[in-house]
């Protein structure tokens, strides 16, 4: 199921000269078209991808920290104002359910959470269980299907098998008619299978094959000559 199917960006390119637009491939972001329902956005610290799925997910309506649409709180604003340049094209059809998982500030989420006295949705409070714990949790209780998710790292807590679990997951969720936007470094969540990948350049976003990924490619190099790499790193 697509919601989404296009990202525009309305502002004119002779207008793009201050922040977020010192970022290269936010400069040259003029439109993103979502085929699949998986798409996951890649890319080097810093390089965009994260100020690009965030004010997605402002734009599509949820809280700039994270949660469901109906979550609204801040705790320290410091997202960018490209989700006023934004500019979502949607479908004829309209998602039940949302969620914005955005991995840097989940622990402003679980508090809400309990202030929102809406634990029970997530099987229990989140701050009782570990961090990885927390986001398998809201993996597994609250996203229900028909929905729109965005994610921004949510492998950052997971471990090898978690993130397998996550991709079992997914599945699950995409065959009850949900779709995923994903800000990822892992080689793991990108192995899903016909998902598109985009790859965040200075010269704007670049679709590309999982093996063409350089977590794919560099992961594999390392796990194949671990030895080589550490004796080159000095250590």
């Amino acid at each position: 199921m697509i919601y989404i199917s296009q990202i525009r960006n309305n502002r004119p390119t002779a207008e793009r000269n201050s922040y977020p637009y010192n970022i290269p491939s936010i400069a040259k972001l003029d439109e993103l078209s979502l085929r699949n329902p998986v798409t996951f956005i890649i890319g080097e610290n810093g390089s965009g991808k994260s100020t690009l799925v965030e004010s997605i997910a402002i734009n599509a309506g949820f809280n700039a920290e994270g949660g469901s649409s109906n979550f609204n709180f801040s705790t320290q604003d410091s997202h960018s104002v490209l989700f006023e340049d934004i500019q979502l094209i949607r479908t004829g059809y309209r998602n039940k359910d949302g969620y914005f998982l955005r991995a840097e500030s989940f622990y402003n989420v679980a508090t809400a959470v309990d202030n929102y006295l809406v634990q029970d949705s997530y099987g229990g409070s989140l701050h009782e269980r570990s961090h990885g714990e927390s986001f398998l949790a809201l993996l597994h209780n609250r996203l229900y299907g028909n929905g729109l998710y965005i994610f921004d790292e949510p492998e950052s807590a997971l471990s090898v098998v978690s993130q397998m679990n996550m991709l079992t997951r997914i599945r699950e969720l995409v065959n009850a008619r949900s779709q995923f936007i994903i800000a990822t470094h892992s080689p793991i969540l990108l192995a899903y299978p016909d998902a598109d990948i985009y790859q965040v350049t200075e010269d704007g976003l670049q679709q590309v094959g999982y093996e063409d990924t350089e977590q794919y490619r560099l992961t594999k190099y390392f796990m194949n000559n671990y030895s080589r790499m550490l004796q080159e790193l000095g250590l």
